[in-house]
């Protein structure tokens, strides 16, 4: 790529904003340097603080770019050491190779998943790919559960109504989460902070996990099952598992009718977990009783950013938006003060360890064939 489109590429990226210490480092890393030039991806105002704070523990060299990476912008990291890329960036084959091109060392995600990484591309370059592998379970716990007692009690229908003059209850009523069903799939760190948050509502509460953890459920009272004994008994369903080749669609059109009528399916997980078009057609049935979603298969594109003055393209979610049973938050469960934070540490913490030679504890590491 030329210079001149080279330049031209870094204006399209609308925002450049650097912070730290020290001079540009454009060659691999050395124990010896007091600091590294990062180039961050789909930045957002919302991490900059926390990441200005941590850093002041490692003085690296910040660079944040609005564009998010993909094959077409990762000419912008070249002298970069470092990127930092967030859920939405696209590192195929094709940007990882550019990445590769341009000095890249070191692949930092700021995010548990990694599904939006070519795991094999990285390992082909001698890439290292870290990412953050647990912030706040908290964050996203009780992000779950409010969007359950919201959608339950419909709180976003009825603060439109009042801030409208409309105090009318009709439409409105809820049901007690005391003594219901709820059903957990997936008990990791986030899976058992939502477990026990539903227990003391005083829920009945039903897990599957690959692998259970029987000391955690004797100790809370929780009960392991398998799925096709937990779906028809769960008044709700929350998702927690990661996104694999086996959890691609977990939740599709026969597992959909496995579940008890009327009941409530939450996401906060990953979009690809649910079909969603599967889904709409469970709610229009009305054998699914309402959902409420923290993710979206397609949210790339969508999620992030301000498209309030658009027509949204994307028409199975404006399908989603339109049913009244229906709860979306743009994937703001991980946003909390404490989570950031702790994404920020962990981020720069994983950057330091590789450049000071000492082992990736954070390291994704590409699973066996």
């Amino acid at each position: 790529m030329s210079p001149r489109a080279r330049a031209h590429l870094r204006d399209l990226s609308s925002d450049v904003f650097r912070c730290g210490g020290g001079q540009p480092h454009r060659g691999a890393f050395h124990a010896s340097l007091a600091h590294v030039k990062i180039a961050f991806f789909d930045s957002h105002k919302f991490e900059r603080e926390p990441f200005e704070q941590a850093n002041e523990r490692y003085g690296h060299e910040l660079v944040y770019f609005e564009a998010r990476l993909a094959a077409a912008t990762a000419e912008l990291a070249r002298g970069f050491p470092c990127v930092c890329c967030f859920v939405n960036d696209k590192l195929d084959a094709s940007a990882i190779d550019i990445l590769a091109r341009g000095d890249t060392r070191l692949i930092a995600l700021r995010s548990a998943g990694y599904n939006n990484v070519d795991l094999e591309a990285a390992e082909r370059h001698k890439l290292p790919v870290v990412r953050v592998p647990e912030y706040s379970p908290h964050a996203i716990a009780e992000h779950t559960v409010a969007l359950v007692l919201s959608l339950d009690r419909k709180i976003h229908r009825a603060y439109a109504r009042v801030r409208e003059g409309n105090f009318s209850l009709e439409g409105l009523v809820g049901f007690d989460l005391y003594k219901k069903t709820v059903g957990i799939i997936g008990t990791g760190r986030i899976g058992k902070v939502t477990a026990t948050i539903f227990k003391g509502f005083g829920c009945r509460v039903l897990a599957f996990d690959m692998y259970p953890d029987v000391d955690f459920a004797r100790e809370h009272g929780i009960e392991y099952v398998p799925l096709e004994e937990l779906y028809p008994q769960c008044d709700v369903v929350s998702l927690h598992v990661p996104l694999t080749p086996a959890t691609y669609h977990l939740i599709d059109c026969e597992q959909l009718a496995r579940m008890k009528r009327g009941m409530m399916l939450v996401n906060t997980s990953r979009g690809a977990l649910v079909d969603a078009r599967a889904l709409i057609a469970g709610l229009k049935s009305g054998h699914v009783g309402s959902a409420a979603l923290d993710v979206y298969e397609e949210e790339e594109g969508l999620f992030f950013r301000d498209l309030s003055d658009r027509v949204l393209q994307d028409d199975v979610l404006a399908r989603l938006l339109t049913f009244p049973n229906v709860l979306v938050t743009a994937h703001q469960a991980f946003l909390t003060r404490e989570a950031l934070a702790s994404i920020a540490e962990v981020t720069l913490g994983n950057v330091s360890a590789f450049e000071q030679g000492r082992p990736l504890g954070n390291r994704v590491v590409l699973p066996p064939p």
